[in-house]
């Protein structure tokens, strides 16, 4: 009998991005409009890179601290604490390689074989993947669409979170649907989570991101932290401040898992790079009028997106309260990676198939907007000239 080399069935059952099986055939082509990955098409900000620059030549270029430099994890201290209203103290922050690298981090602090983990979906798939390659199973727990909007079951997820669940995930802002979550509906699942020792691990990365003008940011767990929750937040450097190629964010957790989470960098990336810890630090310390900026674009071409979509016959578009996508349905349309393949290749628009986030999204697409208007008006016409 012949032995094939082999990853072990955990990885192996692992779900391919779908998102990438229609990007990947379509990359370079220059007369594809790509709206398919969730990033700003502007590049990241002159006083960040120059911070940066100025790091390489100054030659910090050396190994630092597994959990990031301390001006940094102070600097990140601060904005939270300023953020949020409530100490957020440095000694909680780990700097790291990218926020997926951070969810990666937090699931292997808390997660073992055999664990039950539950997530709110549909969702990035690289999120409820993670727990999977630990060996831990993950139950869904659909969103919904009611009155016109994305909402939560709360009911549903109180009663998915069981006594043996060992963690939940919440992403809010979500992606791909913009969904976000309610300030009563925060306080139900801490104490729920609270009571039978569940872990929530807070997806922030696009926290920052909401379309109403009076918040600075989403409802958050971290705003409600007491000394021995169980709550790990994980946010990244990559959307409020353009930074998605600089692959750095950052983890917030109990005090009494930092020392354990500075081996677990150690045995993942060791550290970060100065230069990039300067950017960031910069990205931080003087970056909200660019986050002002940002979220200012990201309404307005929501609201551009999402009126020119209602205006095409069977389209669907449910209300959200944040991020940078807009995800809809067109009626009749269930396979919509058929659907995204044919977009591309008939009408040069590049569309994130909604199966890419799970089941639940099978039949929608998701629209990145974090772009100019002129590209969205070329989007729409190219979706009217097909749909027609």
């Amino acid at each position: 009998m012949t032995l094939f080399a082999a990853a072990r069935p955990a990885v192996q059952s692992l779900q391919s991005s779908l998102i990438r099986d229609v990007a990947n055939a379509a990359m370079g082509r220059t007369d594809v409009l790509p709206f398919w990955f969730g990033e700003s098409d502007q590049p990241t900000p002159q006083f960040i890179r120059e911070a940066a620059m100025a790091s390489l030549g100054s030659g910090e270029t050396f190994y630092s601290q597994n959990l990031g430099r301390p001006y940094l994890r102070e600097a990140i201290g601060t904005y939270l604490t300023n953020l949020h209203g409530t100490p957020v103290d440095a000694g909680r922050i780990a700097a790291v390689g990218s926020g997926v690298s951070g969810l990666m981090l937090a699931a292997q602090m808390v997660v073992s074989p055999g664990d039950r983990v539950v997530a709110v979906t549909p969702l990035w798939p690289n999120i409820v993947e993670i727990p999977k390659i630990l060996g831990a199973t993950v139950d869904r727990v659909p969103l919904t669409v009611a009155n016109g909007k994305w909402s939560l079951d709360l009911d549903g997820l109180l009663a998915a979170l069981t006594p043996d669940t060992r963690m939940v995930i919440i992403n809010s802002p979500n992606n791909p649907t913009g969904w976000t979550i309610e300030e009563a509906e925060v306080d139900a699942i801490l104490s729920h989570c609270r009571k039978h020792g569940i872990w929530i691990l807070s997806d922030d990365v696009y926290e920052r991101l909401v379309h109403d003008p009076a918040r600075k940011s989403a409802p958050s767990f971290l705003r409600r932290y007491q000394p021995g929750d169980r709550i790990i937040s994980v946010n990244s450097f990559s959307k409020a401040w353009s930074m998605t190629g600089w692959r750095i964010g950052w983890l917030v957790t109990p005090e009494t898992l930092t020392n354990d989470l500075g081996k677990i960098i150690e045995y993942n990336t060791s550290c970060i790079l100065e230069p990039i810890q300067r950017a960031a630090t910069a990205a931080v310390t003087h970056g909200e009028p660019e986050v002002a900026k940002l979220r200012a674009h990201l309404t307005a071409t929501r609201n551009l997106l999402v009126d020119e979509l209602r205006s095409l016959p069977g389209v669907v578009v449910p209300e959200a309260g944040g991020a940078m996508y807009v995800f809809f349905r067109i009626e009749g349309q269930d396979d919509t990676l058929a659907l995204a393949k044919r977009l591309v290749e008939e009408a040069g628009l590049g569309l994130a198939p909604g199966g890419a986030f799970g089941p639940e999204g099978n039949g929608w697409l998701r629209w990145c907007h974090a772009t100019e208007p002129q590209k969205l008006h070329e989007g729409i016409r190219r979706l009217r000239a097909f749909l027609s």
